[in-house]
């Protein structure tokens, strides 16, 4: 049951991975590449939630002594899923902002969008941040799971 489990985390991983990627192609890209590449991204955010779901289902088969581990890793799963779904969001509006933009005939050289760049290049370099020590608090667990298994041969 736990090699099901990996096997679906190295999906997650893999697939979260391109979405990331791909969510930050969506802004720098336009007209109908965009539109695919949003529908893309779309359809891998859905393959990524039905993966948690899978997930989910064998968490729920793992004998209930060795399920705390496994539910720890399924509450950071599903917190990468939601930062990954907000920043699909975010792209998708900055996206419109810049659709908006060229119709207004506005360049962007205000002093207001500056603003707002610098805001949203803030609010990146948090979601970084953020998603680092996640990944952090994985590894330390990994370890800790690694150092207990060791100490207990």
């Amino acid at each position: 049951m736990s090699s099901d489990f990996e096997g679906y985390e190295q999906d997650f991983a893999v697939l979260t991975a391109e979405i990331t990627g791909r969510i930050g192609k969506v802004p720098k890209l336009l007209g109908d590449e965009k539109k695919q590449l949003i529908a893309n991204v779309e359809k891998q955010l859905e393959e990524a939630r039905e993966l948690l779901e899978q997930m989910e289902l064998e968490v729920r088969e793992i004998p209930p002594q060795s399920r705390g581990m496994y539910s720890s890793r399924m509450r950071s799963y599903k917190q990468e899923m939601g930062k990954l779904e907000a920043d699909f969001k975010r792209s998708r509006i900055a996206y419109s902002d810049e659709v908006r933009n060229e119709l207004l005939g506005d360049d962007g050289n205000s002093s207001e969008n500056q603003l707002i760049k610098l805001r949203e290049e803030r609010a990146h370099l948090l979601d970084n941040t953020e998603r680092l020590e996640r990944s952090s608090r994985r590894l330390e667990a990994g370890y800790q799971i690694a150092v207990e298994t060791a100490t207990a041969l």
